[in-house]
């Protein structure tokens, strides 16, 4: 569990990049209270501002000489970019092929220099901590205590603004934000259940949960890139399986659905990692009460979102 007292450093180090998201009610035929925690509302539009900028203002001038490297379907490598740009350094963002072109130019916008691998070599990047064909200060988006600390910002807000939460719900992509978030949670109102959301692509968590441990699944992509994963991190499996009560899966019509509520309801653009959350808290999976629902991002292709907003699921 990530110690209450470097997430709260963490608040004090990123004041001035990352923003206060608001919490906002969701009213919808559901079996719960809905809350929805806004971070597309970040200035990259996602909630990777806060580790990425807790992580590179905590770096020395010597660790930082080299530049930052990290690897990141979009959400991260914007917050590195950002973060990068703020201390004077170069980035260099190693992605997957099927990242969305909406994040690829928002990198670029930010001076960072994008590397396109296959979705393998991506992910050996990111368990190996590197990439060989780079130097740099490797920020990793996920595996890192500091990136961890920062994500565990939202949970210090969250319970500050709906202190008696019953239930809160986090997308899953390797773990970096549902246990920064759990490790606040767990600590300030240890009756709160957390739980990890992913689509149905891609459930690692359900499936190393039911199995014990880490193990492959079957994945696709789909428009719910910033989520999900062929297999649960083995380094961070300790601490997500310590700190989340469970994990819920998503269909792409129910991310599809929440999506345009979100939009007709609260005039929030979510992208589909985004909208997972608030996908299962509709189904009425995750049980009655008080729930938080973590907007993990809003980044988003237009022609994606022009889809969903039409009626159809994206293929």
């Amino acid at each position: 569990m990530i110690a209450l007292a470097e997430i709260e450093r963490a608040r004090d180090r990123i004041a001035g990049a990352a923003v206060r998201t608001p919490l906002v009610r969701l009213h919808a035929d559901a079996p719960a209270e809905i809350w929805l925690k806004l971070e597309n509302l970040q200035p990259i539009g996602s909630f990777k501002i806060r580790g990425a900028t807790n992580a590179i203002r905590a770096a020395s001038a010597e660790q930082l000489a080299g530049g930052v490297v990290t690897a990141s379907a979009g959400n991260m490598a914007q917050g590195v970019a950002w973060a990068a740009r703020e201390a004077g350094v170069p980035a260099t963002i190693v992605v997957p092929e099927h990242a969305p072109q909406t994040k690829l130019d928002a990198i670029e916008r930010l001076g960072g220099r994008v590397v396109k691998v296959p979705y393998e070599r991506w992910w050996q990047t990111i368990e190996e901590s590197r990439f060989a064909d780079v130097e740099g200060l490797f920020v990793h988006p996920v595996q890192n205590e500091l990136v961890m600390a920062g994500n565990g910002t939202i949970g210090l807000e969250l319970l500050e603004d709906l202190p008696d939460v019953d239930t809160v719900l986090v997308p899953f992509g390797g773990g970096g934000l549902s246990s920064g978030i759990a490790s606040a949670v767990k600590q300030l109102r240890p009756d709160a259940r957390v739980f990890a959301c992913e689509p149905e692509t891609a459930a690692a968590v359900s499936a190393a949960l039911a199995a014990g441990g880490p193990t492959e699944v079957e994945y696709a992509p789909s428009f719910v890139d910033g989520a999900g994963a062929r297999k649960a991190l083995p380094g961070m499996w300790a601490l997500v399986s310590e700190v989340i009560d469970g994990a819920h899966v998503a269909t792409l019509d129910e991310s599809a659905a929440a999506i345009r509520l979100l939009a007709e309801r609260v005039r929030v653009i979510a992208e589909g990692a985004g909208a997972l959350a608030a996908a299962v808290a509709l189904s009425g999976r995750a049980g009655g009460g008080k729930i938080a629902c973590i907007v993990s991002g809003g980044n988003i292709d237009v022609s994606t979102l022009t889809t969903i907003l039409s009626g159809e699921t994206p293929k």
